[in-house]
């Protein structure tokens, strides 16, 4: 069984994930693996994954065979398991709770295919649509808190299968990250009495200098501090704390912004690794202030070293001002 361990100086969860022990032989670098021709993902290959738990697929044909355009299925080395009780116990300074949770792989097509931008725009807001619905499904289970959609691409983002695909994982508590986005929401707020989010897409259509990308209700940009060279988020022009509450229009502009975004990091950047996160308002839980969903991209261009590990600061090479520029030249 999983488990969650607090470290005792900074407060800091650490997930102890049993079911992908490792020895030290496992760690030695391996490629992405291929398996074009036997790929558990793709279609046909259905009784090689876990039993699917969710799937869009056509009238009249059975869960796990063919015949689906996107499956969600449990990870098969999950980060924490989705039985048991959320039991805490205490033995000094240590403080460990058991693993519950959710993992789940969103395979995003029944085809071999790699590069995200290659889906079709109705595929894309397929993929929108299971996310949206996985989260709404999953919230139900009121002892998880947190729900993160996030896709590593490329062995360099911890990708370890090459078939296109996002990922899952419910916690039962919240994410240091998230904590520390809701203190800056709520000191924004009693400072200004507005959302931060709304502002930050005010002011950078206002300055234009960090905009890649713009439709009717998203916007794409490099954010002023970026931590990595052409980080790029995508922000919802409306204020709405619950990805799970997404309209229809907004699901179709993501889809294409998302689209347009990979499209100009492939012809700037040569499809580099990258990592997405999917940022939504904790659930089963009162965090007493509005959110505003967003998702943040970070192509995997530069390592983190021993500054970085050390202070927690992040050096990044290139303006965010330069990064935009050149990623508006491509459509």
């Amino acid at each position: 069984m999983p488990e969650l361990r607090q470290d005792p100086l900074s407060q800091r969860w650490i997930i102890i994930s049993t079911e992908r022990a490792k020895r030290p032989q496992d760690f030695k670098l391996k490629p992405v693996e291929s398996h074009s021709g036997d790929c558990v993902f793709c279609a046909g290959n259905e009784d090689k994954t876990p039993p699917e738990i969710w799937s869009y697929r056509s009238p009249g044909t059975d869960k796990d065979q063919a015949g689906w355009w996107v499956r969600t299925v449990p990870n098969k080395f999950p980060a924490l398991g989705i039985e048991g009780q959320l039991n805490e116990s205490v033995t000094g300074l240590h403080k460990t709770l058991n693993g519950v949770g959710a993992h789940e792989v969103i395979i995003e097509t029944p085809k071999h295919q790699v590069e995200f931008f290659h889906h079709p725009a109705q595929q894309i807001e397929e993929i929108i649509r299971m996310w949206r619905d996985r989260h709404l499904d999953l919230r139900r289970d009121h002892r998880l808190k947190y729900v993160l959609v996030f896709k590593n691409e490329g062995q360099e983002a911890g990708a370890s299968l090459e078939h296109a695909h996002s990922q899952l994982i419910a916690l039962p508590l919240l994410p240091k990250a998230v904590e520390e986005e809701i203190k800056g929401i709520k000191r924004h707020l009693e400072a200004t009495n507005r959302c931060i989010f709304c502002d930050l897409v005010y002011q950078e259509q206002h300055d234009q200098t960090r905009v890649v990308a713009e439709s009717e209700s998203m916007l794409a940009f490099c954010p002023y501090a970026s931590r990595f060279p052409f980080e790029t988020w995508i922000v919802p022009k409306r204020h709405e704390p619950d990805f799970g509450l997404i309209w229809e229009n907004e699901i179709r502009d993501l889809g294409s912004i998302l689209r347009q975004v990979f499209v100009k990091f492939s012809q700037a950047l040569g499809s580099p690794p990258y990592n997405l996160l999917l940022h939504s308002t904790p659930v089963n839980t009162d965090i007493g202030v509005s959110y505003h969903w967003h998702i943040e991209i970070l192509p995997r261009l530069t390592k983190a070293a021993g500054f970085e590990f050390g202070t927690d600061y992040f050096i990044n090479p290139t303006p965010p001002e330069i990064a935009a520029e050149s990623l508006k030249r491509y459509h």
